[in-house]
């Protein structure tokens, strides 16, 4: 059975079918009997495999939809091999621009106002255009200097239908092909949905820059433009205008004048902050989106590429780097099993021989500088070809540690990346414990032990009332009441305790954030005794369960 050619999707059936006979997937499309779209135009099969670069090339020709799916597949190195990776990761954002009228057309039906009465000057001619849009100079009405961003017309139409279309031929290939089953295309094309659609959506973009910009307040020598919120819409973005050049066009003696060092450690920090402990990270820090200001700073743009993780993936996905960084291979093994899902065909073993003998070379390569971006995307590699899934996260992260290695070695050719993650993993723990006692998080553990409170008398009257009725059942080979008794106040002694530890924890937690004159260590003098005393109690209930417990048993 093959798919169903939809007559609006015909073309670009035609388009991923000349693709696949012209990279060496002519069995797909006679599988999937993409033939049909061809017709009597089926193109020869090359004698000699086209240069990686070609397929870059292809891509930007069939337009916006297959350039973001360029960019997506040059972290796969589960699919493609490492020369068409790099060939996909220079893949260029540039088209021809759309002309001013729509621009004009645009900005006034969005934001309801006219050009001329909104800005002081608006430029007609494009700082930069993509597929997606383009960016125009313009100075507010305050004098304000600002660039605005505006949609291409009718491109999210136009991307939808592309996508719809991917998205039956990954469902189809995913159903009937070998290759199909192995990557999971259409889980792939439902991540390349959601990613796009929020691109698409201005108004995200501008939430990312504040957000960003309050996380990563603490690095002075980053900057990130702040939105014009009232100016802003679902296809029109103002933000601050940054002056400054991207890294990339920096002349080689201008690289000598400044410190690179402290700016590409400063930067990599911000990024192993936003992965590691705000949970938000920037998905596509590439060179182009990087920019060095007049005043020496790194100016962090276009943030419409965002991806979130979660806690429990953090802290593994920090042991993985921790061990990619030491050379442990078969930890690191071990630690991406327990971050994915096992297939059917799941061969535990050879993936941990794989994945070890990647960071054993990687290791040896250069003793003190491994590209955690690239082992990372030759782990997720070795997954697809063991069997083994790894959660749509681990894409983007991959992607944004290949980029972030990118900027980093034009800042400083010689930095140490995994020196910066072993020495900042010690801080990176303190700011994820310091953020579980936020107010919000201890708000909610306080509701918890109310809550634990509120239904422990009732609790506790229901087993005394069973207690009393003689319909307690305890599956026990002999009993004695008294011992029974005596275990059963030295539990409810235990729990009781245990509870004033908490309460206890809690309270001092809540005073650290009352100023007072009389102070600890630098901090509150009695939020540090309830911390001391909880300490002592704590160390004390820990001795004489131990002790204890182990003289019953004896």
């Amino acid at each position: 059975m093959a798919i169903s050619l939809k007559p609006e999707h015909l073309k670009r059936y035609k388009d991923i079918a000349v693709l696949f006979m012209k990279y060496g997937r002519s069995d797909l499309v006679k599988t999937s009997g993409l033939s049909l779209a061809l017709g009597d135009e089926s193109p020869e099969v090359a004698a000699v495999a086209p240069e990686a670069g070609e397929l870059a090339a292809d891509l930007e020709r069939l337009g916006p939809t297959f350039i973001k799916l360029g960019q997506l597949l040059s972290t796969r190195a589960d699919i493609l091999p490492p020369p068409y990776l790099e060939a996909l990761a220079r893949l260029q954002d540039n088209v021809g621009p759309f002309s001013f009228a729509d621009v004009e057309r645009i900005v006034e039906d969005d934001l309801g106002v006219r050009l001329s009465k909104a800005f002081n000057r608006f430029d007609s001619i494009p700082m930069a255009s993509a597929s997606l849009g383009q960016v125009h100079r313009a100075e507010m009405r305050d004098g304000r200097e600002v660039v605005v961003k505006i949609q291409r017309p009718d491109i999210r139409e136009q991307i939808m239908q592309d996508v719809a279309a991917l998205e039956e031929l990954a469902t189809f290939l995913d159903s009937h092909t070998e290759m199909g089953k192995r990557y999971d295309f259409a889980q792939m094309l439902s991540e390349f949905r959601k990613s796009l659609l929020r691109e698409l959506d201005y108004r995200d973009e501008a939430g990312h820059l504040i957000e960003f910009a309050e996380n990563l307040r603490d690095f002075d020598l980053l900057i990130i433009p702040r939105p014009v919120e009232d100016f802003t819409s679902s296809r029109v973005l103002t933000m601050d205008y940054i002056h400054g050049k991207k890294i990339t066009a920096l002349h080689p003696i201008r690289r000598l004048e400044i410190n690179g060092k402290r700016l590409a450690e400063q930067f990599f920090r911000a990024y192993l902050q936003q992965i590691l402990v705000d949970g938000v990270f920037h998905a596509d820090p590439h060179p182009g989106n990087v920019f060095l200001t007049e005043d020496e700073r790194i100016a962090l743009l276009d943030l419409g590429m965002v991806s979130r993780i979660m806690s429990g993936f953090q802290d593994n996905l920090l042991r993985l780097l921790l061990a990619i960084s030491d050379g442990r291979g078969e930890e690191a093994a071990d630690i991406t099993i327990r971050m994915g899902t096992r297939k059917e065909n799941f061969a535990e073993e050879e993936f941990t021989r794989d994945v070890s003998d990647i960071v054993a070379r990687h290791t040896d390569t250069s003793m003190n500088k491994v590209d955690a971006g690239r082992v990372v995307l030759e782990i997720q590699r070795i997954a697809a070809d063991r069997g083994f899934r790894l959660p749509p996260e681990f894409t983007m992260i991959a992607k944004a540690l290949l980029n972030l290695d990118q900027v980093v070695y034009t800042l400083a050719p010689d930095f140490d990346p995994n020196a910066v993650i072993r020495n900042y993993a010690s801080q990176i723990m303190q700011q994820r414990i310091l953020k579980s006692l936020a107010p919000g998080n201890l708000m909610t553990n306080l509701l918890d032990v109310k809550d634990f409170l509120e239904r422990l008398p009732n609790r506790v009257n229901k087993i005394l009332d069973a207690v009393g009725n003689n319909e307690l059942e305890l599956k026990v080979d002999a009993i004695d009441e008294k011992k029974l008794m005596e275990g059963l106040q030295k539990v409810a002694n235990r729990i009781t305790v245990g509870l004033v530890i908490a309460a206890m924890i809690i309270g001092a937690s809540l005073l650290m954030r009352v100023e007072t004159s009389f102070k600890l260590f630098g901090y509150p003098g009695l939020a540090i005794i309830f911390f001391l005393l909880a300490a002592a109690a704590a160390v004390w209930l820990v001795v004489i369960i131990l002790y204890y417990d182990e003289t019953a048993e004896k």
